[in-house]
């Protein structure tokens, strides 16, 4: 208080001096220096260094008034740059600002030579600066002076001098960073010796030994990564042990002890495996992290540390809770570091990389879209010139590349190898990174290869991988992995051009990259199970029986090597039922067991192994149970059904941990579109009809099935208990809050909240998947949300018989499902090819050859097609237990769902066709039928809402038939009080007025353009007058209440090609949104067709003026009936039969 007294006082008097002498004074610029020199020892006394603008302008003023040849010139030059110095240091880089200070400090030590004290301490802060200078614009002749200046600082200290230490810590430092740069060994054995001084002259006891201890640690470690030295690693662990317990608990650098300590043993544990090293790290960095509260200057260091060591055991032991943990701590960092903070693209690109490997263990597609964003913008901070720039070119390069591999967007590889080729670029000869970047650039050229067939691009990778090799000789820590990598390209080689060898050569790299990985070595498993791969594929083909023994060898000597949760063994599952499958199919013994078939179930049981191992991940599982099922299928093993049943209960949880539904579409199609229905026909050829059913029911609408979910009604448990309320209570907000449709985010968003978004996503899955299980362990509620049985679903077809038809490469079937008796499989006379064929003739049939008596030739013929190998086997199945004139429901599957199978018949005189004998409605799955016959309360006056639109957004021309229909459909329902009708057409009928109207009433009448987003079947929509609706806006909606709508719009229930099976369409959007029944479209209509047959439909509907949704199947049938029969207005074929119903 008293000193901060003493400069109060001191300001005060040299203001009153500088007010006592005016500008023309000649003592005003000696006013200026002092006030100017005591102001910023205040500032820097009390911590205020946003006033240190005030110093700042003073100095300069006193300077101006000093020109050159003053005598006081220099002294103020100096005490002005170190101001500047002092602002730079605490508020960051800004070009000018340094330049400035750089440009004073060498103009000022022009006037200080050798023998000047000030001398040393200029030359320090100088050569600080141009190292900063350096790190940000990557200029090496800036780097080559700052050496050279720290040269002549440590000349000037000799042995004994009190800053000699320092000195030699400084050179050491930018040594090292030179080092890091152009790769010089010279510089970094340099860099130690002058480490080892600096320690030797801070012997036990000095303060400053501990400082020393970490510093020559770090280039120890340094020297470690680059030659493989084990004692260099050995040496700066101990280095880093004797430093922490110079500092005990209490001390302020306990924290930064523990993290380097931590540092040194998780690179100790990566190199020779021993867990304790590992877990050690772990615990060291939890203590560092609890010394850091809230608010403490390290606290981003700490939790990014741990963060780095759990991430580490992740991936060696595949427990999710150590990575979603290390995600966490690198959310907290990344929140610590705001826009302008110097650490903020370090935090992107960690976090970024945390995501990605969960993305690769759990195929959650917004964890891939976020890292790729966060790395944008990490990019951004690293603007051409900055030193950092070629490693974030190269890691968002790499989530770019993993992007392509899943989606398949040229435009994600294109841009991943510009960004590599740049970052190549920024590494010339020298670089001490160049081996990486080239390995990176090789990795992207030879997918390019994979996708496009160029043989440049496989040819340019292989020389890549062969320089990045000369540049890790023997001893460098990177060998191993450049032998691997030019081993895979020409393996790759190999596969296209079966040059032998190419194979050899990759093995016999892959031999000296095992023998760089001895016994504990971690990577000794992974080398080992590249090398059986090899070996593997030279036995394919060649035969050599050596080949495979050695490569079984390896993999059972890989899979002792690792623990029993490390995540590295599911791959190795994997291989070992590939070697096993050989072994098989050559007619070799690679078991010693009994039986011929003894080495195929060894090969099924490791295929099962993998599939089932659940620290390998999500998705890598999922992945291994469809090769598990295609090997099961292609030997007709015993396990193929069971195998179908992993893949697809995989598949359902892979899915239920992704957020969006349009992201959801778009996982599906990176999986076989007819694993279900395969699943099916594996099920039928054993003889269990009942579960095919089952699995049909289980694979199929799997998106739809996700939302439904969150949407189950559970009154039965309010009154079971209070602990099933309680249960029922929290299951629904939960289901709430996971119904919303998750935050869109513009690619590149700068904000955390993405990533607290996309947790708490997770986090209430979690709490979801955790309060389903406890409602199974109440009496009546084990199966709860399980994927229903038979007897659950033969209820399906209470009214009528449902027909599932299974289009599968084995077989075509049709399975009749009634009410009571057990389920009959029907094999149709067609194929898979022939389905093709029929769906693609039936396209190109609707619209054309139209006779003025409504007549098509060719669609005539396709519906004949449709008859005879489809619906005539089934309704001749059906006589039995369907009474004609009774209703039935199609369930088509696969390219089933592209046939108008309610219009198949014979199409001659007195031909038979399926709607003289049965009213068809159609389904998309059991479940579906089942929840749109669930009753509910009905009001005393239907709410009706007719919404129309004649002039959508972006339309050219009129849509001249809607205000008419609409005022058609008020005329033929019954008046109030038994509706309440309410219309919205033209402006009115917006996306957000729809959406209101859609909500408050149950009966929907449709008059609109509609679309089908065939890219995106979600954004499929009916046009409004300012923006679509469309069916993703339509799926958000609980339509729970509603009866009926019906869709006057073209191509309303038309499906999805790439993922038939998921039925995403407006119609069936509206179903599982929960509307009981639904009259749809499958391709254009006409507005005569719409006018004509919207009236015969709603006089077949409320002719009495009663209003019942279960009508509306039969009121179709009779409307498109009466237009067949109307030989005055004949329309064309495709026009009667262009209207299905779907539902109750």
């Amino acid at each position: 208080m008293q000193n901060s007294r003493d400069l109060d006082q001191s300001i005060k008097h040299f203001e009153r001096v500088l007010d006592l002498c005016p500008v023309d004074h000649a003592y005003h610029p000696a006013a200026l220096f002092n006030l100017a020199t005591v102001k910023f020892i205040s500032c820097q006394a009390e911590g205020r260094y946003l006033d240190l603008d005030i110093p700042i302008s003073l100095f300069q003023d006193a300077l101006d008034l000093r020109p050159t040849g003053h005598p006081d010139r220099p002294v103020t030059q100096l005490h002005l740059a170190i101001a500047l110095l002092s602002r730079f240091a605490k508020r960051g880089y800004d070009p000018q600002s340094l330049d400035e200070v750089i440009s004073l400090h060498y103009d000022a030590l022009g006037y200080y030579n050798a023998m000047h004290a000030c001398r040393g301490q200029l030359l320090g802060n100088l050569s600080t600066m141009l190292i900063t200078r350096f790190n940000r614009r990557g200029n090496v002749e800036d780097m080559d002076q700052a050496i050279t200046l720290a040269r002549e600082v440590l000349a000037l200290c000799p042995v004994s001098h009190t800053d000699r230490p320092m000195s030699l810590n400084n050179l050491s430092n930018e040594l090292s960073t030179r080092f890091a740069h152009q790769g010089n060994a010279e510089d970094l054995d340099q860099a130690i010796a002058l480490q080892r001084e600096a320690l030797a002259l801070h012997p036990v006891g000095h303060t400053d030994q501990s400082k020393s201890l970490n510093n020559l640690a770090a280039q120890l470690s340094t020297r470690f990564a680059h030659r493989g030295n084990a004692e260099d690693l050995d040496q700066a662990i101990a280095l880093q042990r004797e430093a922490l317990a110079l500092h005990p608990v209490g001390h302020t650098d306990r924290s930064t002890s523990l993290n380097n300590l931590a540092n040194e043993l998780s690179i100790r544990f990566s190199h020779r495996g021993n867990a304790e090293d590992l877990d050690q790290a772990i615990a060291l960095c939890r203590e560092a992290l609890a010394l850091c509260p809230v608010g403490h200057t390290d606290r981003s260091m700490s939790l990014n540390n741990l963060a780095n060591k759990l991430s580490i055991r992740f991936s060696h032991r595949g427990n999710a809770e150590d990575l979603d943990q290390a995600i966490a701590l690198q959310r907290e960092t990344l929140a610590l570091h705001p826009v302008g903070h110097t650490g903020r693209s370090s935090s992107l690109n960690n976090l970024a990389g945390r995501l990605s490997t969960r993305f690769d263990h759990r195929g959650n597609a917004e964890d891939l879209d976020q890292a790729i964003a966060l790395c944008r913008e990490a990019l951004a901070l690293h603007p051409v010139g900055h030193t950092n720039r070629s490693a974030s070119l190269n890691n968002l390069s790499s989530q770019l590349s993993t992007r392509f591999d899943h989606r398949g967007n040229v435009e994600d590889l294109d841009q991943a190898i510009a960004l590599c080729r740049e970052a190549l670029a920024l590494r010339p000869v020298g670089h001490t990174d160049r081996s990486s970047s080239l390995n990176d650039l090789a990795t992207r050229l030879s997918t390019r290869f994979a996708h496009r067939g160029n043989a440049e691009y496989l040819d340019q990778a292989i020389a890549l991988c062969r320089e990045a090799l000369a540049l890790c000789p023997v001893g460098h820590t990177d060998r191993s992995s450049s032998l691997n990598n030019l081993a895979g390209r020409l393996s790759t080689r190999f596969d296209h051009r079966s040059n032998a060898e190419d194979l050899d050569q990759a093995i016999a790299l892959l031999r000296e990259a095992l023998a760089l990985n001895p016994v504990g070595h971690t990577d000794r498993s992974s080398s080992l199970n590249n090398l059986a791969a090899q070996l593997s594929t030279r036995f394919d083909h060649r035969g050599n029986t050596e080949d495979l023994n050695e490569s079984r060898e390896n993999l059972c000597c890989a899979l002792t090597l690792l623990t029993q949760h490390d995540p590295r063994r599911l791959k190795v599952h994997g291989l070992l039922a590939t070697v096993y499958l050989s072994f098989h199919r050559s007619g070799l013994d690679g078991t010693g067991g009994p039986g011929e078939d003894t080495d195929l179930n060894v090969a099924m049981c490791h295929s099962k192994e993998a599939a089932h191992f659940v620290p390998g991940g999500l998705l890598p599982r999922l992945r291994a149970s469809l090769r598990w099922v295609r090997h099961a299928d292609q030997h007709r093993h015993g396990t193929e059904l069971e195998a179908y049943g992993t893949s697809m209960q995989l598949m359902d949880a892979y899915m239920s941990a992704t957020a969006s539904v349009s992201s959801r579409h778009r996982a599906m199609q990176d999986f076989p579109r007819t694993l279900a229905v395969n699943a099916a026909s594996c099920a039928l050829r054993s003889g269990d009809v009942c579960r095919a059913v089952e699995l049909l029911e289980q694979g199929r609408t799997i998106i739809w099935t996700q939302m439904t979910r969150l949407r189950t009604p559970l009154d039965i448990l309010q009154t079971h208990s209070d602990h099933a309320a309680a249960l029922m209570k929290r299951f629904r907000d939960l289901s709430s809050l996971l119904d919303r449709p998750p935050a869109s985010h513009a690619d590149g968003t700068q904000s955390v909240d993405v990533e607290a978004e996309d947790t708490r996503y997770r986090r209430l899955v979690e709490d979801w998947n955790g309060v389903v299980e406890e409602i199974r362990k109440i009496e009546g509620f084990s199966r709860f949300l399980l994927p229903p049985i038979f007897a659950d679903l033969q209820e399906a077809a209470r009214d009528g018989p449902i027909i599932l038809l299974v289009a599968s490469k084995s077989s075509c079937d049709a399975i009749i499902i009634t009410h009571t008796r057990p389920p009959t499989s029907i094999q149709l006379p067609t194929n898979f090819e022939k389905l093709m064929t029929l769906v693609l003739e039936l396209r190109d049939a609707i619209g054309k050859d139209a006779s003025p008596k409504g007549h098509q030739i060719a669609l005539i013929k396709a519906l004949r097609k449709v008859w005879d190998d489809v619906v005539r086997p089934v309704v001749e199945n059906l006589g039995g237990f369907a009474p004609r004139g009774s209703r039935i429901w199609w369930c088509p599957t696969s390219l089933f769902n592209f046939l108008p199978l309610h219009a198949a018949g014979e199409y001659k005189a007195n031909g038979k066709s399926v709607s003289q004998q049965y009213i068809s409605s159609y389904t998309p799955s059991l479940t579906a039928l089942m929840r749109a016959r669930r009753s509910h309360d009905r009001s005393p006056s239907v709410p009706f809402a007719a919404i129309g639109q004649n002039l959508p957004a972006g339309a050219s021309f009129t849509l001249d038939g809607v205000e008419p229909e609409l005022d058609l459909v008020r005329s033929l329902l019954p008046p109030p009080p038994t509706v309440s009708f309410t219309k919205i057409t033209s402006v009115d009928a917006t996306k957000s007025r729809a959406l209101c109207t859609l909500q408050d009433n149950t009966w929907l009448h449709f008059a609109c353009h509609g679309t089908q987003n065939y890219t995106d079947p979600f954004n499929s929509a009916f046009l409004m007058r300012d923006q679509p609706l469309s069916l993703l806006d339509i799926t958000q909606m609980d339509l729970s209440r509603h009866e009926f709508a019906f869709l006057s719009a073209c191509e309303t229930a038309v499906g999805d090609f790439a993922t038939p099976d998921e039925v995403i369409h407006l119609a069936a959007g509206l179903q599982f949104a929960g509307v009981k029944s639904v009259v749809g479209t499958l391709w254009k209509v006409s507005d005569s067709t719409v006018k004509r047959l919207v009236e015969a439909f709603y006089k077949n509907l409320c002719g009495d003026r009663k209003m019942n949704s279960r009508r509306a199947a039969h009121a179709l049938h009779k409307a498109v009936f009466s237009l067949v029969h109307d030989e005055e207005m004949p329309i064309p074929l495709d026009q009667r039969i262009v209207f299905i119903h779907i539902g109750a």
